[in-house]
C-alpha cells in the first residue's frame, strides 16, 4: 500500500506555565536497556465533521499538551551524554515536537493495523504527530524516550494527558524522586556489598547459535511482523494445558506466564533448533510493587527490570506446556527488593553501560540482541493502554509504531473480545509461517 502524507505544520510545545528547571537525577534502571524513543500508535474513527473539525483537533491537542507538560516537565526537557555511557536529564522547557498531517490513505487501507514501514510516515520525528487521513479517521503517535520513562509511566502521560484534554483534571500527580531507586548515592560510601548468592544472568549476553561466535550474521536477516489473535477460548486451553499437572494448586500459571512459555516453545520449533541449542527469553517485570516499601503511585521513570529464562529447544519442545511456564514463573519471580537493589549497585559500579545499552533502533550492532535463538516476551497485559478518549472517542486500534527485531513480542489484551488476547510478533521471514502453523496447531486440550 502506498501512503502519501503531507505534513501541514510542525510546532514546539513548551509547558504553558513555568516548571521547575534543573538537572534531574536519572536511576540506573534509567540507563540500561532500550535507551532509544520507543514509538507508539493509536487510531481513532472519524468524528462527526460538525462536532469535531480537523482544525479544533489540531488545536485541542497542541493546547492540552501545553498543559500537560507543565507536570510533566521532564518530557519537555534535554538528555545530555556523559562519559561511560551514562545521561543526564536537563529540565529546561524546551518543549516537545509535534508535527500535523494529513493523509490521502484511508483507516480501511491499514487492515489489520500490524506495523509496517507505511507506519513511519505516520510517526513523530521526536515525540508526537496526528495524522488525519481522507476518511476523517485518525492517528496518533508519540515516540517517548526509554531513558526517560518505562511503559507504565508512558501511559501515566497518556492518560492523563486524554484527561486534560477532555477538560477534566489530573488525577495521578507524577512523582519524580529517584532516590527512591537510590539514584544520586555514591556507591562506594552508601551501598552495601552486593550479596554473593544472587546471581544476575540478565547481564550476560544471550545465547548464540551453536557454531556461532556472534550475531551479527543474524542481526541482517530480513523480519516480518504478524499480529496473532487468540480467542478467550485458546487462552483458557492453553492454561488448561500449561496446569494441568498442577490441579488443586493455590497458584496457577498465568496468562502472561502460559503464552510467553507457548511463544518460546513455537519459535525453537519454527527456527529448526538443534535439541541441544542454548534459548533465552527476556522478561521485563515493573518492581514497583516488588519493592519494600513500594514506590509511590504516579512514579515517572524506569522501574522494570529485564530478567532471562533460559533452556535448550529440545527441552522445552518435548517437555509439557507447564514446564516451560515454570521457567518463566521462577524468572519473574527472582525479581525481590534484594534483587533489585542488587542490581542497581552491579550496574552502577560498571565503568561503561553502552554494553547494557540497547541501541539497535540505531543501527548499532552492540547492546544484547534477542533474535534467534533468543526471543523477548513483553507483557501489556495489565497496563492501561485502552480508552485513551481525547473528546472525541476512544481508539479502534493501538500496538507499537515499528516491530522490526527479530524475536520483539508484545503480548496485548484483546479490544475485540474481553479475555483474548494478540501477540504483536517479529521473526525471520523464513520462520514466520511455520511459527504461525504451530502456535494454532498445538493449542490442544
Amino acid at each position: 500500500m502506498s501512503m502519501t502524507v503531507r505534513y501541514r505544520g510542525t510546532y514546539t510545545i513548551k509547558p504553558e506555565t513555568a516548571t521547575w528547571t534543573g538537572q534531574l537525577p536519572l536511576s540506573e534502571l534509567d540507563q540500561i536497556g532500550i535507551i532509544t524513543h520507543v514509538p507508539t500508535i493509536y487510531f481513532y474513527k472519524p468524528p462527526p465533521e460538525w462536532l469535531h473539525p480537523a482544525d479544533a483537533i489540531f488545536d485541542t491537542l497542541r493546547g492540552s499538551l501545553s498543559r500537560t507538560l507543565v507536570p510533566f516537565y521532564p518530557l519537555a526537557g534535554r538528555l545530555r551524554w556523559l562519559e561511560g555511557g551514562r545521561l543526564q536529564l536537563e529540565c529546561n522547557a524546551m518543549g516537545v515536537c509535534f508535527i500535523e498531517a494529513e493523509s490521502e490513505g484511508e483507516l480501511n487501507d491499514l487492515g489489520d493495523f500490524s506495523p509496517r514501514p507505511e507506519f513511519e510516515q505516520l510517526l513523530p520525528l521526536l515525540l508526537v504527530q496526528v495524522t488525519k487521513f481522507k476518511c476523517g479517521g485518525l492517528t496518533l503517535s508519540f515516540s517517548m524516550s526509554h531513558a526517560v520513562a518505562d511503559g507504565p509511566s508512558a501511559l501515566h502521560f497518556m492518560t492523563e494527558w486524554a484527561r486534560l484534554a477532555r477538560g477534566e483534571r489530573l488525577s495521578v500527580e507524577p512523582y519524580y524522586d529517584r532516590k527512591v531507586l537510590w539514584a544520586g548515592d555514591d556507591p562506594s560510601s552508601t551501598l552495601p556489598p552486593r550479596p554473593q548468592h544472587l546471581e544476575h544472568s540478565e547481564f550476560n549476553p544471550p545465547p548464540l547459535l551453536i557454531g556461532h561466535t556472534n550475531n551479527l550474521e543474524e542481526r541482517k536477516k530480513k523480519t516480518t511482523v504478524a499480529m496473532l489473535k487468540l480467542t478467550r477460548t485458546q487462552v483458557e486451553t492453553l492454561k488448561n494445558a500449561a496446569n494441568k499437572e498442577r490441579a488443586g494448586q493455590h497458584h496457577p500459571y498465568t496468562r502472561y506466564e502460559t503464552v510467553a512459555a507457548h511463544i518460546w516453545r513455537c519459535a525453537c520449533k519454527a527456527r529448526k533448533h538443534k535439541p541441544e541449542q542454548p534459548t533465552a527469553v527476556g522478561i521485563c517485570v515493573d518492581s514497583r510493587h516488588r519493592l519494600h516499601p513500594p514506590l509511590k503511585l504516579g512514579y515517572f521513570g524506569n522501574a522494570t527490570l529485564d530478567v532471562v529464562a533460559a533452556g535448550m529447544s529440545g527441552e522445552l519442545v518435548s517437555s509439557p506446556l507447564g514446564c516451560t511456564s515454570s521457567k518463566i514463573r521462577e524468572a519473574i519471580e527472582r525479581v525481590t527488593h534484594d534483587h533489585v537493589r542488587s542490581a542497581i549497585d552491579h550496574i552502577r559500579r560498571q565503568p561503561d553501560l553502552t554494553l547494557f545499552q540497547d541501541v539497535h533502533a540505531l543501527g548499532s550492532t552492540r547492546g544484547p540482541f534477542y533474535g534467534n535463538p533468543n526471543l523477548g516476551v513483553v507483557s501489556w497485559l495489565t497496563l492501561p493502554i485502552y480508552g485513551h478518549d481525547f473528546g472525541w472517542g476512544r481508539e479502534v486500534h493501538m500496538g507499537p509504531g515499528n516491530h522490526d527485531f527479530d524475536g520483539d513480542s508484545l503480548v496485548l489484551p484483546s479490544l475485540e473480545e474481553e479475555g483474548g488476547l494478540v501477540v504483536a510478533l517479529c521473526l525471520q521471514i523464513a520462520h514466520m509461517e511455520d511459527f504461525k502453523n504451530f502456535f494454532y496447531e498445538d493449542i490442544v486440550e
